[in-house]
């Protein structure tokens, strides 16, 4: 078996597993049993590939960035998730992952929500397929990420804000989980990120593997090569990242850099960086690393970005940071917002929030120009107008 894939038993190294309550037993069992099947058969595969073609827009474009290129000495590419249907990469694993719903004959989808990018793309794929959907999220994101969770509901979903805790992804997560306690046999919890219990992370980064897939065709198309020298992706739990370096796990020589919610700054206590500040510890059915206080209770994330506010990580890049894999920096809302600023004023592209941290984190970075670099645009920034509004007049001189 390859180093990074996930073990029979659901685990990266030490990460990963199923802690779940008895309850959800059969849901993931079942889910367990046929996953890789379904998704590997000739039947899933291509209406997976026709809707990832017809419906969402792919291939995404690989785009040569003038300004990231001169700013960091190598050839700088983004893979432009932000230019799919719904605005994100969450459209490539909801799709999926609807599919696999409908296979299992579940009458209902729920899921959590953040960002808001996962929301859309849930409720995206349940108006197409025609099942009711129940998105959860914090109080604090639904006042933050309003523009989505309009769309959410235009499309027919039904949006619960959670008031719980910080009222943030976290919370939101808390509340599926419990719904889907309360009603197993009938729901399918279309979970978002590469985190929760065996096989959600494996599933999703599979499904997304679409996005490393994409770009292995499109360098040796463009540069003659089918791997880059350095991989550039945000982690809140993982999704977008996952699917960004699938391919290029096993291939050492390619650099991987993976860019968390540095926040405040790390010394203030108020970020979302839980490689570089959590501990191992179980959260929502997965063993990775964790942000804790010092009673070991999960402590309150914070970032400017929404779809990273989380104090966990998926087991997938936990396992990567581990063992060296990739390395992990933590980008903080000030660099974020002006790696974004820069390319919103030097090339017309608006990123996501998100998306903003692996900018920042390719601030920092330097090559050779004849090296080959990609960073995954991993959403764009409609949602995010107010805060980009707010902070223009710091940001005006760029």
């Amino acid at each position: 078996m390859k180093k990074f894939q996930v073990n029979e038993v659901g685990f990266y190294g030490a990460f990963g597993g199923a802690y779940i309550p008895e309850v959800l037993k059969p849901c993931i069992d079942e889910l367990r049993a046929v996953y890789r099947d379904v998704i590997g058969s000739r039947e899933f595969q291509m209406e997976f590939r026709r809707l990832l073609q017809t419906y969402a827009g792919r291939p995404s474009p690989l785009y040569l960035s003038p300004s990231l290129s001169r700013q960091c000495g190598g050839r700088v590419y983004l893979k432009r998730e932000d230019l799919n249907h719904t605005g994100a990469h969450k459209i490539n694993n909801a799709l999926g992952q609807a599919l696999l719903a409908r296979h299992l004959g579940k009458r209902r989808v729920i899921a959590e929500t953040g960002a808001g990018q996962h929301g859309v793309a849930t409720a995206t794929v349940c108006a197409l397929f025609g099942l009711p959907c129940t998105i959860y999220m914090g109080a604090v994101d639904v006042e933050r990420q309003r523009p989505n969770v309009e769309k959410m509901r235009l499309l027919g979903a039904t949006v619960c804000a959670v008031e719980t805790g910080g009222a943030t992804l976290q919370n939101a997560v808390d509340a599926a989980l419990a719904d889907w306690v309360e009603y197993p046999d009938e729901t399918y919890y279309l979970i978002g990120s590469a985190v929760g219990p065996h096989p959600y992370p494996d599933m999703v980064a599979r499904l997304q593997s679409v996005i490393s897939e994409e770009i292995r065709t499109q360098l040796l198309e463009l540069e003659g090569r089918d791997a880059p020298d350095c991989i550039v992706a945000c982690i809140g739990g993982g999704s977008n990242a996952s699917g960004t370096v699938y391919h290029f796990l096993e291939r050492e020589e390619v650099r991987i850099v993976l860019a968390e919610a540095g926040g405040e700054g790390l010394e203030t206590g108020r970020s979302a960086a839980a490689i570089c500040e959590g501990r191992e510890g179980v959260l929502h059915g997965a063993h990775t690393y964790v942000l804790q206080d010092a009673g070991g209770h999960v402590r309150e994330p914070y970032s400017i970005s929404a779809g990273l506010d989380y104090p966990g990580i998926g087991p997938l890049p936990a396992y990567m940071a581990q063992t060296g894999r990739a390395e992990v920096v933590a980008v903080t809302d000030e660099e974020a917002l002006r790696a974004a600023y820069a390319l919103i004023r030097n090339e017309g592209i608006f990123p996501a929030l998100e998306s903003a941290h692996a900018l920042g984190a390719l601030a920092r970075l330097r090559f050779r120009p004849d090296e080959v670099v990609v960073a995954t645009l991993s959403g764009r920034g409609d949602k995010d107008a107010d805060t980009y509004l707010k902070y223009a007049t710091r940001y005006a001189a760029l």
